[in-house]
């Protein structure tokens, strides 16, 4: 894989920000403050680096009516908020749930419609961001294409990997990735992907996530317990998991999975004596949010962990160091990745990391001390944390000079040279800068700084 340095284009004059406008399902609203906090550090940090950020973020129907009916809290006039310092515009995304797939783009283009337009006018962005393949992806190419705009589309993973479940959306994914005039992949796996579907790989850019290294780095993990009123390290042995609950993340697999440790006695509810030797016991905390809570809890209690497992609800992204570092084990056995933030996020604490070898996840799981599994497989996971959790020792050190995870400000600003080179390459009828975009592996520092 090539690494290259995108040249720098001023196309807005040589102090003047550049104008975009963002349009995304995934960001926090007043109703669901801990939504998409990946995409809210995203947004927040490229705005710092001399862009003039507008967002469009939809909300569904389906969440906003019952909110507003549990608390009676309404939007504020014009349904426009200010979070993390940006422009925030939510019009209600209305759709038909889980009918229709073919038509949710045309329905998230109907719902914004109005509002963009208005953006578009009143702020005259350079270029239109879409954060997600679809529907946000193939709306923002409609409505640029309208306007004469150049839009980028960001491809994470789910997005590309579950087409084949929703044929009625794989058509417009796909005309969205062709027509877009740059395309932002979050692995190299992911953008083979979409090369093969017939994307030009010379409007692709590989640019890895990153994490706020000020916030995610190494510290004491006693502490860090006593922080979190949890039980000293040699009493209780912590597995964590971080994300939402959705049938992708696999948290059925890892209840089979810790129901088989349960059987073989290696999932003790508190400090016991195993042989004359004291045993910890062990806690798995599942942090987010999301529909599969009820099924899970009730899965949980099925399985006889319920004084084992806990569905702990989201986080804030303030408190997860804490977790990352008092943990003994992070698990992240998903069907399906692009590169899950969360990896990042522990390997940058230093937690021990269990994970499914699926989508971007083997490029960075070496980021920390790692074992990758199969999917859909709770036998090995169980293998997996079993070796993790009690004998620690045989898990492979990183050996010196191995690469660090990447800071999100430095890992992004090749985001925003991408912005500036699609926009140079609009204004050039001759030939485009070379680079070797199958996949030029943007941010030299991308997956390490």
């Amino acid at each position: 894989m090539t690494s290259a340095s995108p040249p720098s284009f001023q196309t807005t004059g040589k102090d003047q920000p550049l104008r975009v406008l963002a349009i995304t399902n995934l960001f926090p609203n007043p109703y669901q403050p801990h939504k998409a906090v990946f995409s809210r550090q995203e947004f927040q940090t490229i705005a710092r680096q001399n862009l003039d950020l507008t967002v469009i973020a939809p909300i569904l129907w389906t969440d906003e009516w019952p909110a507003r009916l549990k608390n009676g809290r309404k939007l504020p006039a014009h349904r426009t908020t200010t979070i993390a310092g940006l422009k925030v515009v939510h019009p209600t995304y209305w759709y038909p749930p889980k009918l229709l797939r073919t038509w949710y783009g045309p329905c998230f283009r109907a719902s914004i419609a109005r509002v963009a337009h208005r953006l578009i006018a009143e702020h005259r962005p350079d270029l239109i961001y879409g954060s997600w393949a679809y529907p946000d992806g193939w709306a923002a190419v409609r409505l640029a294409k309208r306007h004469g705009l150049p839009v980028v589309v960001k491809i994470h993973g789910s997005d590309i990997r579950t087409l084949d479940r929703h044929p009625g959306r794989f058509a417009k994914t796909l005309d969205a990735l062709k027509q877009a005039d740059g395309v932002i992949a979050v692995s190299q796996d992911l953008a083979d992907s979409v090369i093969r579907l017939g994307v030009d790989p010379d409007r692709i850019r590989v640019i890895y996530y990153g994490v706020n290294r000020t916030l995610f780095h190494p510290g004491d993990r006693a502490e860090a317990r006593r922080r979190l009123h949890l039980p000293d390290l040699d009493a209780l042995k912590l597995g964590l998991f971080v994300g939402n609950l959705l049938p992708v993340k696999g948290l059925d697999v890892l209840v089979a999975a810790l129901s088989r440790l349960d059987a073989r006695g290696e999932l003790p509810a508190t400090r016991s004596d195993v042989s004359g030797a004291a045993r910890p016991g062990v806690r798995f905390v599942l942090i987010g949010g999301g529909p599969l809570k009820g099924k899970l809890a009730e899965a949980i209690r099925a399985a006889g962990l319920s004084d084992r497992v806990e569905l702990a609800g989201p986080v804030p992204l303030e408190r997860l160091p804490d977790w990352y570092r008092a943990c003994d084990l992070f698990a992240l056995p998903s069907r399906s990745e692009g590169v899950p933030n969360v990896i990042l996020e522990a390997a940058a604490c230093g937690a021990p990391i269990v994970a499914s070898r699926v989508g971007g996840v083997p490029e960075v799981a070496g980021l920390g001390r790692s074992i990758l599994v199969d999917p859909e497989r709770p036998d090995l996971l169980a293998e997996a944390l079993a070796q993790v959790l009690w004998k620690p020792e045989t898990l492979p050190a990183r050996p010196p000079g191995a690469p660090e995870v990447g800071d999100l400000a430095v890992n992004l600003r090749a985001q925003v040279a991408w912005f500036h080179e699609v926009l140079a390459r609009r204004g050039t009828t001759g030939s485009k800068p070379t680079a070797n975009a199958s996949v030029s592996h943007d941010a030299g520092q991308s997956l390490a700084s």
